[in-house]
């Protein structure tokens, strides 16, 4: 079971991955939709550095739980600008999407990264530096 966590992190860090990357290439194109929306170009670089290295963090199991935390925060913060036209189909489809994938940060918020992660490395390493401490 530990590597189906594995790759559900791989799988919800991978939409934020390629989206991340792909909208350094159509910075212009991505600045003026979140103008539309009313959001400031300069949080052009800060969503693109969340959107790239936090999921990293989450696929590595690095600060897991805070990493997810950020996430989910994020993806409802987006559905909450950019997807509530619910006169449009897409839009509905678009934000019941993101609110889906705040579910899986969420998810992984309450149970953490599993054993194959950094964090789950991290915290058995300690753990055996304090028996080795003690003894």
């Amino acid at each position: 079971m530990h590597i189906v966590e594995f790759i559900g992190r791989i799988l919800l860090s991978a939409l934020f991955l390629i989206e991340g990357i792909g909208k350094i290439s159509m910075q212009e194109d991505v600045i003026m939709y979140m103008a539309d929306y009313g959001v400031p170009e300069i949080l052009f670089i800060p969503a693109i550095i969340l959107e790239i290295l936090f999921p990293l963090l989450l696929i590595i199991g690095y600060k897991t739980k805070l990493s997810a935390l950020i996430m989910a925060l994020f993806t409802l913060t987006v559905a909450i600008i950019f997807h509530t036209n619910f006169s449009e189909e897409m839009q509905v489809i678009f934000f019941l999407k993101d609110i889906a994938i705040a579910g899986g940060f969420m998810i992984i918020i309450v149970y953490g990264p599993g054993k194959i992660s950094l964090d789950h490395y991290f915290k058995l390493k300690h753990e055996w530096n304090r028996l080795i401490k003690k003894n």
